[in-house]
């Protein structure tokens, strides 16, 4: 498919800013502790997001879905560490196959402090042109219109530390989320946290410096966001509002009110139609995505996220936002919050003190649930009254309106995308993602593994699809 340029004016520099989990933990969102003068200057400088949402709690399938403009649920790139991986749909194209008809040479550069991170859920396809950082330099040198992913490791696990003689967040004074405790484990935790946002600002001031030195940044579009919600037990990989809430950063000068804030429902999938309309480019019709900035544009009602197999943990949920109420269907509620994740066990040092806390009965009712035996078919949380969703209020006959609204919204998303996550991967599929999970993780042995994997797999099949059955319906 071809592009239609719009006009022939000048087309923007467009760069998106990617924070691997970084969630909305930043100065300029008010987080206690946060030190991201870089960020907040955009913020200042620009128009910040306060309810924007990613489309998946985890990496590949958020990616997927924003570099495409596509649910990545509707072009079955929803199961994250897919090793199968396969095309895209027709009439399905990365966003830079179109900016590139276009005349804009496109980066994901390896150097300023990106890692050139992709992590597609699709067969391999030509997203950039190059991580060359020496052939960036000649794109702007040469005039040509340049479009840059600027992936940042930070802050996702392991936490990288500031540099040697900075100060960074007192574990003493960090306020942390009442879904954990106040632990000197988590405290340590959720400060270094802090330090690796810190390092991703860092990164963000190098860019803007060298935007500055090139005496480009008067005609570039930033956009600024995190690729899901930030890496802790309760977040990252569920769909909590932490899990998908991201911050959104859009500085354009002479387009937009700087220090401006803007409460409306903005979703990453609405990042690509932006990014082509700046480019002076039509959205595709296959893409998802809607226009938000400006006045004029159609505000968002409702911002969806899914959430299907991580590495070897398998399940499925829905979550539909309205901007006050986070409401999440889990399909599989037999299957425990707890279900065992490699990633997490080896990562989140939080998860390991939850469970002596839990054995020792020292954890409140909110926290304490994690450890239930089984997730509420249905969650529904006030986030006006309840931002910390500590209570599931899907059963309060005062929020009963809510309650079906949400169900009957997402109920017809899922028809409407339609929703690939009702159809179970093949065991081949699902043993091969999860033994790529599983890589270079010697308490497990394949055909363990694989035994285990099949039992689980035939225990779901043998429950004949009614969780999935019930897609469209009211439970």
């Amino acid at each position: 498919m071809t592009v239609s340029v719009l006009a022939q004016t000048k087309q923007p520099n467009i760069i998106w800013i990617v924070g691997d989990d970084l969630g909305a933990e930043l100065g300029c969102y008010g987080s206690p502790g946060a030190h991201t003068p870089n960020m907040d200057r955009l913020a200042a400088e620009g128009i910040r997001y306060s309810n924007a949402f990613s489309t998946a709690p985890v990496c590949s399938a958020s990616r997927s879905a924003f570099i495409t403009g596509t649910y990545q649920t509707r072009i079955g790139n929803h199961e994250h560490r897919t090793i199968m991986m396969k095309p895209l749909p027709a009439g399905v194209e990365p966003v830079t196959t179109y900016l590139r008809q276009a005349g804009y040479v496109c980066f994901d550069v390896i150097g300023l402090g990106a890692n050139g991170k992709e992590d597609f859920n699709f067969s391999p396809a030509k997203v950039f042109d190059s991580k060359d950082f020496a052939a960036m330099e000649k794109t702007v040198a040469d005039g040509k219109p340049l479009f840059l992913q600027f992936a940042i490791h930070e802050p996702h696990r392991d936490f990288t530390p500031l540099p040697q003689g900075m100060v960074g967040a007192d574990p003493a004074k960090v306020i942390l989320p009442p879904k954990y405790p106040d632990d000197p484990v988590a405290r340590k935790d959720w400060a270094e946290y802090l330090d690796a946002v810190q390092v991703c600002d860092m990164k963000v001031g190098r860019l803007l410096a060298w935007l500055e030195e090139r005496q480009i940044a008067d005609n570039t579009l930033i956009f600024l966001f995190g690729d899901n919600g930030r890496p802790h037990v309760w977040d990252k990989q569920w769909l909590s509002d932490s899990g998908v809430r991201i911050p959104l950063i859009v500085r354009w000068p002479g387009h937009v009110s700087p220090g401006s804030v803007d409460s409306r429902l903005v979703s990453l999938i609405d990042v690509p139609a932006e990014t082509l309309a700046a480019a002076r480019i039509q959205p595709m019709p296959t893409m998802d995505g809607r226009l938000f900035l400006g006045p004029a544009t159609i505000p968002r009602e409702f911002a969806f996220a899914a959430r299907d197999r991580c590495g070897e943990t398998f399940d499925r949920v829905r979550s539909v936002h309205d901007g006050r109420y986070n409401y999440v269907r889990n399909y599989y509620p037999e299957l425990p919050y707890w279900q065992t994740s490699r990633y997490k066990v080896r990562q989140y040092p939080v998860l390991a003190r939850l469970k002596e806390l839990h054995a020792l009965g020292k954890l409140t009712p909110a926290q304490d649930r994690y450890f239930a035996d089984t997730k509420p078919a249905e969650e529904l949380y006030d986030l006006q009254n309840d931002p910390g969703e500590l209570q599931n209020i899907i059963d309060h006959p005062q929020h009963t309106e809510a309650r079906q609204r949400l169900r009957q919204a997402l109920a017809q998303w899922q028809q409407a995308v339609p929703d690939m996550g009702a159809e179970l991967e093949s065991l081949e599929e699902y043993n091969r993602g999860a033994a790529g999970a599983l890589k270079g993780d010697d308490k497990f042995v394949p055909d363990t593994w694989d035994r285990r994997s099949e039992s689980i797999v035939d225990a779901l099949k043998a429950r004949n699809f009614k969780s999935v059955s019930m897609a469209t319906a009211a439970p």
